[in-house]
């Protein structure tokens, strides 16, 4: 299992809007995330910022990734949720969220 942490912007006068379609997130896009090996889910939320965290258990992190974007019901949901985000300079080429280095862990 690996560890990932990803931070975005979002657009201040989305968050209410964000907030709610993350309380009844689409079964579709819910199952696609844990057929592509996805576990412990969650995104936090300061000032205009989102933070997400969640779990790996797959073995080939770029396929299901792919896979997650090929999916039609995971197109539509990123459809509405894109123009609400800011992705931040700093990302890597290809990111959307930028990918955080762990520094510290304790179980």
């Amino acid at each position: 299992m690996k560890r990932y942490g990803q931070v975005i912007g979002l657009n201040p006068e989305k968050l209410h809007e964000y907030s709610k379609y993350h309380k009844e997130v689409w079964p579709e896009v819910e199952q696609k995330i844990k057929e592509c090996n996805i576990r412990n889910y969650s995104i936090f939320h300061i000032s205009n910022s989102l933070f997400a965290y969640f779990e790996y258990i797959g073995t080939d992190f770029d396929k299901d990734m792919n896979l997650m974007a090929e999916d039609k019901m995971t197109q539509k949901w990123w459809k509405i949720m894109k123009p609400m985000q800011q992705p931040l300079e700093e990302r890597k080429d290809g990111e959307w969220w930028a990918s955080m280095t762990e520094v510290f862990h304790q179980d």
